[in-house]
């Protein structure tokens, strides 16, 4: 089977983070590729990044690689190392373990299209340096704890 990625539909949840992290995804859209074609050992999703819009919370996985790659717009990347503009045909990978966390930001007028890929390691936890948050894979799905491990609820 072979589709046009634009034309998939998006994403029905905007965002899995729980409330108040949710609402700073507004103007995220993401279009899950490897879902529709039944992928399990890794994900791609076709992301549009509206003018002021975040990939996601800054964050870093302990087992899942990660890697992006630009299509249109000119996002900023965020990690440890201070902010990096981006531009078409510039692409990005986080290896898991690192501990440095990585978000895209929309700081233009245009918006960013890209390519996200990531593994689907069972048991991944992610850390998010700048907000009182961690997740953690559970039965398949991520669970959301405060940073002292109490659940968000």
């Amino acid at each position: 089977m072979a589709v046009r990625a634009a034309d998939v539909a998006p994403r029905t949840k905007p965002s899995a983070y729980p409330a108040p992290f949710a609402a700073r995804m507004d103007g995220r859209v993401k279009r899950q590729l490897g879902d529709l074609f039944g992928l399990t050992n890794f994900g791609v999703n076709l992301t549009r990044l509206a003018p002021g819009a975040s990939s996601a919370l800054r964050h870093a996985h302990e087992l899942q690689d990660e890697f992006v790659y630009v299509l249109e717009g000119r996002p900023t990347l965020h990690t440890d190392a201070g902010p990096t503009p981006l531009e078409p045909g510039m692409c990005a990978g986080f290896p898991k373990g690192t501990r440095d966390g990585h978000r895209l930001l929309n700081e233009t007028a245009s918006d960013v299209v890209y390519l996200e890929i990531g593994d689907r390691t069972p048991g991944d936890r992610a850390i998010y340096p700048d907000d009182d948050l961690e997740a953690r894979q559970v039965d398949g799905r991520w669970a959301f704890f405060h940073k002292d491990g109490t659940p968000y609820g």
